[in-house]
């Protein structure tokens, strides 16, 4: 956060309003400083992250470019002229050149830090869109068999390697209908630790009385479910937990945000249980996974997370892209973790001890 105090916290509709501003050509390299020009005292900054994404057809283009109206629209109206019927609709429009548009886009991140703090920030998860001429209206090879196969195109490649003319964009929008648009960090990990003690907490009736039954080489007993899962209530969720492993290692040195992203999910699911949560997205990733393979000596895996951190600019980096991705194997966290056990290999003892949690 710069100097100035802030006026406000950024809100939904205020940032619709900058990003509806923002003009295509120029729309990435203004986003930042248009975000700190109407949230006085903050200083964002984006980050992109490659992962494609395609929304719903959006509109419809004549094979002479003329735009025909929403897709949905134009293809209720179609079928009406013929009566419903499928047949004659695909063999109108199956060599017509008429296509379908659609927006793809990939997500993007703008934070803000609001303190000193780990959790100290904004996070606002935006859509990075542009709009594309996608594909033929109809799978001129096959007959639809039903309105929903016309609705929901699937016979569209939409690999990266394969060519799409783009008619507008970049456009950004905000995301995060599940409420993680707009996102202050240190008061959504305190909401989640709050609610997961709650949840837990009206479970008690019905988990005191809970029996297990214990089958044993000495035949079977019955033991209370608490007296199993004693810690059950004190339960620390995982989400708290990144934070706090995160303010506890040599990463305490670099923001979080400028390695990480969270996208964040907040709402009723069914029976209105509250689901709330962050899948987290490293901004920056390995060049490829690391194993633990059979035979590998701790000193060839030491030699190899230390090369992760040095890609990755951070610190600790390996352990964070075990715990919460896919790019290091648990079996590598293990093996290092005896190795501290049995001395062969060190870590920072602040590192050490949160591995050895």
């Amino acid at each position: 956060m710069s100097e100035q105090k802030p006026v406000r916290l950024p809100d939904a509709a205020s940032v619709e309003t900058v990003l509806a501003a923002l003009q295509p050509q120029s729309a990435d390299a203004e986003l930042a400083p248009a975000l700190n020009k109407a949230f006085p005292g903050f200083a964002f900054t984006v980050a992109r992250i490659d992962d494609p994404y395609w929304c719903n057809p959006h509109a419809v283009v004549a094979a002479d470019g003329t735009r025909l109206g929403d897709h949905r629209a134009w293809v209720e109206r179609a079928l009406a002229d013929v009566g419903g019927d499928l047949t004659a609709f695909w063999n109108r429009h199956r060599e017509s050149g008429e296509k379908f548009t659609e927006w793809r886009g990939t997500s993007a991140f703008a934070f803000a830090p609001t303190g000193p703090g780990v959790a100290d920030f904004v996070q606002l998860s935006l859509g990075r869109e542009t709009e594309h001429l996608a594909g033929a209206v109809v799978d001129r090879g096959y007959r639809p068999n039903s309105v929903d196969h016309l609705f929901e195109p699937t016979w569209v490649s939409r690999e990266s390697a394969v060519e799409a003319w783009q008619l507008a964009g970049p456009v950004y929008r905000l995301r995060g209908r599940t409420g993680g648009g707009i996102v202050h960090m240190r008061s959504f990990l305190a909401r989640r630790a709050r609610i997961e003690r709650e949840q837990r907490e009206a479970r008690r009736p019905e988990l005191e009385n809970r029996v297990i039954h214990e089958v044993g080489s000495e035949g079977v007993r019955d033991i209370l479910f608490l007296e199993a899962n004693p810690g059950w209530f004190d339960f620390f969720p995982r989400e708290n937990r990144f934070f706090a492993d995160w303010a506890r290692s040599s990463a305490c040195a670099h923001r979080i945000f400028d390695h990480w992203a969270f996208d964040i999910h907040d709402f009723e699911g069914p029976g209105q249980k509250r689901e709330i949560g962050f899948i987290p997205r490293p901004l920056k990733n390995p060049a490829a996974r690391l194993l633990g393979e059979e035979g590998v000596s701790v000193h060839r895996l030491m030699e190899r997370i230390e090369a992760i951190d040095q890609k990755i600019g951070l610190p600790f980096a390996w352990f964070f892209l075990m715990t919460h991705g896919h790019f290091v194997d648990p079996d590598v966290g293990h093996a290092v973790a005896d190795g501290l056990r049995t001395g062969r290999v060190r870590l920072p003892d602040h590192d050490a001890a949160v591995l050895l949690e």
